[in-house]
């Protein structure tokens, strides 16, 4: 929620337990030194590319 009004996190869970724990992550605060850890530790384009292997992705009809 800190990077921006344009991210939207969408918890999933099949819980109504585990999203109310989810929405509880709202309320944690971030220091500047815990956003530059979390950037340095995911950056932009580290999660680019398929969910799953090609092979695989001829089987869920992208």
């Amino acid at each position: 929620m800190a990077q921006g009004d344009d991210v939207v996190p969408i918890p999933g869970t099949k819980r109504v337990a585990y999203l109310m724990e989810n929405l509880g992550a709202a309320d944690v605060p971030l220091s500047e030194d815990d956003r530059r850890r979390l950037d340095e530790a995911a950056p932009v384009g580290a999660a680019a590319g398929t969910r799953y292997p090609e092979a695989q992705m001829e089987t869920v009809g992208r």
